[in-house]
């Protein structure tokens, strides 16, 4: 999921460079913290830009990496001052994805998400078809993206948090 997810990412936030770091899939709660710290740190410096964009606290999908990441993120932006970005779901989803396929997502309630943005699938499902590492016929992906539908939720980590819902109209991203 991770490519298709910063080929979305790339398109929406206008991301210029993305580098994928060659720790093996689930082992970065075992690398010290300060060394992941470093990584972002060092990414700062080389693209300079204005925020940080992670997975929710807790990581959504329950993958550790995915927590452990945010951490560092959120550890380096505490350092260097840049607000950090999350991309949560809604309870709601979360729930059901758990009941329906026995997951561990972690969602927010509706207070709790600061922005709303509305989003067209179309590369999302191009970019998901092209790597080998994603798979359309994935149950979780597939029903996850029907629970969304046309939207994914943000909430500001750093610094503070849950300025209340705000809706981004359909011109302002696309997925």
């Amino acid at each position: 999921m991770l490519e298709a997810e910063l080929a979305t990412a790339a398109v929406v936030l206008g991301v210029r460079h993305t580098s994928l770091l060659s720790y093996p899939d689930g082992a970065l709660a075992e690398v010290a913290l300060d060394e992941l710290v470093a990584h972002v740190r060092t990414a700062v410096t080389d693209d300079s830009p204005s925020h940080l964009v992670v997975f929710d606290e807790g990581g959504v999908t329950g993958h550790p990496d995915h927590a452990r990441a945010t951490e560092a993120a959120v550890q380096a932006a505490g350092e260097l001052a840049l607000p950090v970005l999350a991309w949560t779901v809604p309870d709601a989803v979360a729930t059901a994805l758990n009941t329906e396929f026995g997951t561990a997502f972690r969602g927010r309630p509706a207070a709790q998400i600061d922005w709303t943005v509305a989003v067209d699938r179309t590369r999302q499902w191009r970019a998901i078809a092209a790597h080998a590492s994603q798979s359309a016929d994935n149950p979780v992906l597939r029903r996850r993206l029907a629970l969304l539908g046309d939207t994914e939720h943000v909430v500001l980590l750093w610094p503070g948090g849950a300025q209340g819902p705000t809706e981004v109209g359909p011109s302002a991203v696309s997925a």
